[in-house]
This record gives structure tokens, sequence and C-alpha cells, in this order.
């Protein structure tokens, strides 16, 4: 891995998604400025926390979106095939690995077949006071 010190949110590196061993790394004191600087960009790929801290783990989990990522390691949630991996928005859509391969490259078709000798005639409009009773019988 490349380690990239002073880097600046103005960055060439700090343009594009990053694909290879290369880590930015920039100094904070204020969580929720980080926070909010990983929300007006778009949506990572992975996000590596490093913290102790359970309120700093909830808040980050609970208001960042990525597509998936580690607690206190990095690129690990890559090598299981128990977990998807994968983006939201621009970072990609869907996750892979396993099963999760089979089911993002599936199309699975829905189908509802009705029966045509039975059509109730409560469905369709004019709704009278006797079939909306009807009607909200059978919903409930």
């Amino acid at each position: 891995p490349t380690l990239l010190a002073d880097v600046s949110p103005d960055s060439p590196v700090m343009q594009e998604e990053i694909f290879g061993p290369i880590l930015p790394m920039m100094e904070y004191t204020d969580l929720d400025k980080v926070i909010d600087f990983i929300r007006s960009r778009p949506k990572p790929l992975a996000l590596y926390l490093f913290t102790s801290d359970h309120a700093t783990e909830k808040k980050v989990l609970e208001q960042v979106s990525f597509g998936g990522g580690c607690i206190n390691d990095t690129i690990i949630h890559l090598a299981t095939s128990h977990m998807p991996f994968g983006g939201v928005g621009d970072s990609g859509m869907g996750g892979y690995h396993g099963k999760f391969s089979f089911d993002t490259f599936t199309h699975y078709k829905s189908i509802v077949k009705k029966a045509t000798w039975l059509d109730l005639p409560m469905r369709y409009h004019p709704y009278t006071p006797g079939n909306f009773k009807l009607l909200k019988m059978f919903l409930k």
C-alpha cells in the first residue's frame, strides 16, 4: 500500500474513485465535518473506519452511505463469500460473492396468475356503499 500524507480535498487523488493500493490520509478534529465531507461527494465503494469508540462507529454507520466496509480492518470484507461486495450509486449497483453473485446476475420473474372463472365485480368502479363494505371486509 501507498500512504499519501498531507492530502487536501482538492488534491488530484481525491477527485476520482481510487482503484489500487493507495490510501490518501486527511487529518480531522470534528467528526461531523468528516461526515459532511463524505456525504458531499459521490457514495464510496467502501468505508474503513478505525475506532474503539462505539458512539463514533454508530454515528458513521448510520449517517454515511457506502457499498461495504470494515471496522478496524481493511478489505477483509472482500475476502469472504458470506458477505456481498459491491457499491451503491456511482460506485456500482448490487453485490457479488458466493450466492450474492448468483442473486445479482439472476432475473427473478414475478408472475400473478388469476383464475378466469371468478372475477369479483366489487373490485371495479362504480363503488357502491355495499361493494365498498365488502372490499373493506376482504382487506382486513
